[in-house]
């Protein structure tokens, strides 16, 4: 697998450094790079491409902006819920449970209103402006109520500006793009929380411009019983998530143990904080799929927290894969890894939590549907596994990727005790993903910005296999 290009950084993701596969000069080309088949770099290769790169532009892997002090840190927790400079309510976030080629859902948590604000909108370029209402539903265990207005019929791949209520302060929002071939990128990672490191975090996420973000699994840590839990992480969320145009960030997760009251294999019940807010895409199971055009599906699962992995579960994600075998992109999402970094990767007496299920049921399809890449989390470092096929290193396998450190933080254990492992480290961090026709990279980024991995997946699940 080999691609010759140049892609800058205004172009790839929003750091000053050049994205350089080939490093060039005006008038004639200085250098270029390739990529294994297995979807990373050779080590000699992976050292000129960084080397290169910083050379171009003369900086880091990070933001002068982004890399600072403990007490500047420190600030930047304290002040990332003041909603002093806020527009709207402070727990507006938004989400999908369609189409996000088409769609935007617009939601917030906030005391109830005799009468609820409306919601009007319209294109940036060419304002005509609609209104909206949203509907109540409670917010479980408190006296307050969640707000939700799914806006429909809109155009893809177009900026919009809303207000909610009598302020006419505008916020923005932008549709995805509907064509594989269109160029757009978006972030993931696990595991956040409400502490500094998640709200630097956030921010490094935003400067991306990602179109979406997916947190699979354990967002607030409210453990199904903490309604303020659940709420701060809403405000941090608002308060960070949120790029250089004035542009929301949607949401988009999957559930984990700590959305779950007891963690492992509950009832919706236990769940009311989560559920609350995702029961839209979540309406009768906790799993589910979000396809984005007729090109990219984001397969979401829920590892036993809620839904039993065996069973109907598996009977439906194989039904589900075997349908999307047209598109570009193919990628699932659960919080429990089938590969772990950290803990154990031998089953207990439970099987819960220890990616056992997931190997003996889910694996096997993963790699007969030819799925593209599957991001996992919960032991809370940075991870990429070798492409995998029946747990052993495969160039036609499947890649792992994650682990989940967006706001947690575990020391890995090292390639030479997991040989499954690719590349490790003791990292917060999230996952930038750019799509490009057929093509993906996925660049790990840490709290300050910095490069913490980078490696390239390709092709069209009917041509993938030769």
């Amino acid at each position: 697998m080999r691609l010759i290009g140049r892609r800058f950084a205004s172009e790839f993701f929003a750091t000053p450094v050049a994205w350089s596969l080939t490093a060039s000069r005006p008038g004639r080309t200085v250098r270029s790079y390739s990529f294994l088949p297995e979807g990373r770099m050779s080590g000699f290769d992976r050292r000129r491409f960084l080397g290169a790169s910083l050379a171009t532009c003369g900086a880091a892997w990070a933001w002068p902006s982004a890399v600072r002090s403990e007490e500047e840190k420190k600030q930047a927790a304290a002040t990332a819920t003041a909603a002093g400079d806020i527009i709207g309510p402070p727990t507006l976030f938004l989400t999908w449970h369609q189409d996000p080629t088409t769609s935007m859902v617009v939601q917030w948590i906030g005391p109830d209103a005799p009468s609820s604000d409306t919601i009007a909108y319209a294109t940036v370029d060419t304002p005509l402006w609609q209104t909206a209402r949203p509907i109540l539903k409670p917010f479980p265990n408190t006296d307050l109520k969640v707000y939700r207005c799914e806006l429909t019929g809109l155009k893809p791949a177009t900026e919009y500006q809303f207000t909610i209520g009598k302020d006419a302060r505008a916020l923005r929002f932008r549709t995805m793009p509907q064509k594989a071939t269109d160029t757009f990128q978006w972030v993931s990672g696990g595991d956040a929380g409400v502490d500094v490191h998640a709200v630097n975090t956030n921010r490094i996420a935003a400067k991306q411009e990602p179109y979406f973000a997916l947190i699979a699994g354990d967002l607030a840590y409210d453990n199904g019983r903490s309604p303020k839990t659940f709420i701060k992480y809403l405000e941090n969320y608002r308060s960070t998530m949120i790029d250089k145009h004035g542009r929301l960030i949607p949401m988009v997760s999957c559930i984990g143990n700590h959305e779950v009251d007891g963690g492992y294999q509950g009832t919706r019940e236990r769940s009311p904080q989560y559920l609350s807010v995702f029961d839209g895409l979540f309406k009768d199971t906790t799993y589910g799929v979000l396809d984005i055009g007729d090109f990219f599906s984001l397969v979401l699962l829920d590892t036993d927290h809620i839904a039993p992995i065996e069973g109907e579960q598996t009977n439906w994600l194989e039904a589900t894969l075997r349908e999307r075998q047209d598109r570009s992109h193919l990628i699932v999402a659960n919080h429990v890894p089938a590969y772990p970094s950290y803990r154990s990767d031998q089953g207990s007496k439970e099987k819960t939590g220890t990616g056992e299920m997931n190997r003996k049921h889910w694996c096997p399809l993963f790699e007969k549907y030819n799925v593209d890449v599957v991001l996992e989390h919960h032991d809370h470092t940075f991870k990429r596994t070798h492409p995998l096929k029946n747990g052993l290193v495969d160039k036609h396998g499947v890649l792992y990727l994650g682990d989940g450190s967006w706001g947690k933080l575990r020391a890995p254990k090292t390639p030479a005790e997991r040989p499954y492992l690719a590349a490790v480290s003791q990292s917060y961090h999230m996952t930038v993903h750019r799509m490009e026709g057929e093509q993906r990279f996925h660049v790990a980024l840490d709290e300050d910005g910095k490069l913490a991995d980078v490696c390239m997946t390709s092709g069209k699940r009917p041509q993938r296999r030769v």
